[in-house]
């Protein structure tokens, strides 16, 4: 698998982003220049969070027979202290359906092992950047 990002025009930020056969846009907010036409790439980092929390808990709610009936992942970021290395986080998750609260609290368990969270907070990343040789325009 592979992402692929192109800039789409040389009038503003919005890029095509390809991932597999799906078709995302990405661009700047408007306090950076850009007209604020899709999610950031910040915006995407914090979407990669929610939504695998709520595919773990769901998948996990069906294999475990738990009545979950949906879920709900809202996550909201602190940004300010980025440029020292701090990036905050803050999930609200919601559990619909009638539960115990055992079910609860091991649907809550569950969501804070979901693989990227587990990536997000223990993971060595190691990111290394290769120029390619491409089409050279004036």
């Amino acid at each position: 698998m592979s992402v692929i990002v192109n800039t789409l025009n040389t009038e503003n930020y919005r890029h095509s982003v390809n991932i597999n056969h799906h078709e995302l846009f990405t661009d700047l907010p408007k306090d950076l220049g850009g007209d604020d036409s899709a999610p950031s790439p910040h915006d995407y980092f914090d979407a990669a969070l929610a939504s695998c929390k709520a595919l773990t808990v769901r998948l996990y709610a069906q294999k475990k027979d738990i009545p979950l009936t949906g879920v709900t992942v809202e996550v909201t970021h602190d940004a300010a202290q980025e440029q020292k290395g701090r990036y905050a986080l803050n999930v609200k998750l919601t559990l619909k359906g009638v539960l115990s609260d055992a079910q609860r609290d091991e649907l809550h368990h569950v969501a804070d092992r979901c693989p990227v969270h587990k990536l997000m907070t223990t993971a060595d990343i190691n990111i290394e950047t290769t120029l390619s040789e491409g089409a050279f325009s004036q």
